[in-house]
């Protein structure tokens, strides 16, 4: 691993959103969040992103809970329990503790906003790497990370190419040839093309890496102006696209 990426691991604190109730997997979530639905044997749903995080050398995870979690908080004490906190390295489990008001997390990005004391200086994280705890997938996020280095981000997104003609089932994104984002549109009637591959569109996977202070500021910035910032795709992603934060796909 180059000096940069020693220095990215170094920098990035990883929030995984493990709250999900998962009702169109009722029964298999009658007592159990989404995340730790079996998957396997004796797996689990968000063992794929945990094994990204460990493939990837990211060992600062914080996994934000809230619907009937004790399977979930179980199986990370007895199957994730290899880190060492000497050496920096740690998974806590973090219920909602009704930090700032008296909401429980009201959506993905309240859930970050709520635990912002988790990334509230630079010497606590310059990145924050944010994953879904119930999505199945393989993928090395250092890549991600240097990626949104190399592009000075406030904000990069991992997104996955699909067919034009499938699209408007998703939430797109629209690039310019150098994919930075110029609009997210859920589910559009004409979905954007992919300037260097038109028969298809992006597809936001809801994968973030964001900058620690251009989130913190973002958040800060709404809260004053009243606007909700319950969710990504839907509140906070709109927002910095009108303010002009450098969001790349």
């Amino acid at each position: 691993m180059s000096l940069q990426g020693s220095s990215l691991l170094r920098d990035t604190i990883t929030m995984l959103l493990a709250g999900g109730q998962g009702e169109r997997l009722h029964p298999l979530t009658k007592v159990r969040s989404k995340p730790a639905v079996s998957f396997g044997g004796k797996y689990r749903i968000i063992d794929f992103a945990l094994s990204n995080c460990l493939n990837s050398e990211l060992r600062r995870i914080y996994v934000l809970t809230q619907y009937k979690s004790d399977s979930l908080n179980q199986h990370l004490f007895e199957a994730w329990s290899i880190y060492n906190p000497e050496l920096g390295e740690f998974i806590y489990s973090i219920p909602p503790q009704r930090k700032l008001n008296n909401d429980w997390y009201l959506g993905t990005a309240n859930a970050i906003y709520q635990n912002i004391n988790l990334f509230s200086t630079e010497r606590k994280a310059k990145q924050v790497l944010i994953l879904s705890g119930d999505h199945i997938y393989k993928m090395d996020y250092l890549k991600l990370l240097q990626y949104h280095i190399n592009n000075e981000a406030h904000l990069s997104m991992a997104c996955i190419e699909v067919p034009r003609e499938e699209a408007s089932r998703f939430g797109i994104v629209s690039v310019n040839s150098e994919y930075k984002v110029d609009s997210f549109i859920e589910k559009p009637k004409d979905p954007p093309r992919i300037p260097d591959n038109p028969d298809y569109s992006f597809v936001n996977m809801g994968i973030y890496v964001f900058d620690a202070v251009a989130l913190r500021e973002i958040f800060l910035e709404m809260e004053n102006k009243h606007i909700n910032s319950n969710d990504f795709g839907q509140d906070v992603i709109p927002y910095m696209i009108m303010t002009g934060r450098n969001i790349y796909a």
